[in-house]
């Protein structure tokens, strides 16, 4: 026990075994940033689409005139400013960086953004890549009323870097039809309810194709898995995103913010309402 002990752990700063309250891992953003809502795009493994869902959202608040502005904490693998068309470097001032605004104006901070050539690998270990993600909110200078941020796949050290440092108001976790991705995806909801991240909803990326024909819906990789999954945790199915090559082009061309699709509505309409 640390000497002059009141044992009254609310107003002490040691870390001692006698210690009953766990300290806060929660970083503050740049004294100048304004960030006043803030939510995740996760999943349990890679090639879900978690940058398209995210690209998305962020159009959708958008185009209802809000502020907005996405972190792209996925530093090993960022696809951000090439599906927006971005590939001005960003710079900064003495005491900030400045993140890039798109066409539309959504703020855009990525890796790739401060690398020489977007295809320079990023060749870190774990530890530096989570500090990345953390200067990423302390030391960027941005202005929104709702920042989303694009993590990478799985459950490791960047997801629960972000889970701890960053004040999240809610997640949304993305999940394609598949068994195999399922349950896979429950492992990101676990890792979620661990750690008492608030869990918004589901959403499944890949759910059907449009027969260019009869415009009928054809459910390639099954249907309902995903729902059952969200059932068993209390969640909500929030939207399902077809398969479309015209969507993919758009985010190949830069022009995601040209999408058109009401497939996202649902979760759109819950961050406009506050509803975590």
């Amino acid at each position: 026990m640390a000497g002059g002990c009141t044992s009254n752990c609310a107003t002490c700063g040691q870390d001692c075994a006698q210690r009953t309250e766990p300290q806060s891992l929660l970083k503050e953003h740049h004294p100048k940033a304004r960030a006043e809502k803030v939510y995740g795009i996760v999943s349990g493994k890679g090639g879900v689409g978690k940058s398209m869902v995210t690209s998305q959202l962020a159009v959708l608040m958008r185009r209802r005139g809000y502020q907005v502005g996405i972190l792209d904490a996925d530093v090993t693998g960022p696809s951000i400013p090439r599906c927006f068309g971005v590939r001005s470097q960003a710079y900064g001032t003495e005491d900030a960086l400045l993140p890039v605004d798109s066409r539309t104006g959504i703020q855009l901070m990525s890796v790739n953004l401060l690398l020489p050539r977007e295809t320079d690998p990023v060749v870190w270990r774990g530890p530096v890549i989570s500090g990345v993600v953390q200067q990423f909110w302390t030391e960027v200078l941005w202005d929104c009323d709702y920042l989303f941020v694009d993590m990478p796949p799985g459950t490791g050290d960047v997801t629960l870097s972000v889970f701890q440092s960053l004040p999240l108001d809610g997640i949304f976790v993305v999940a394609s039809p598949q068994e195999l991705v399922s349950m896979v995806v429950e492992k990101a909801v676990n890792m979620a309810e661990m750690m008492e991240v608030p869990i918004v909803g589901i959403l499944e990326n890949m759910s059907y194709a449009l027969c260019p024909d009869c415009g009928k819906k054809l459910f390639l990789f099954g249907k309902g898995k995903t729902a059952e999954a969200a059932k068993r945790h209390n969640l909500e199915l929030l939207g399902e995103m077809p398969i479309d090559p015209a969507l993919a082009e758009l985010a190949d061309r830069g022009e995601i913010e040209s999408f058109e699709g009401n497939w996202l509505d649902r979760a759109a309409d819950c961050i406009d309402s506050g509803e975590t």
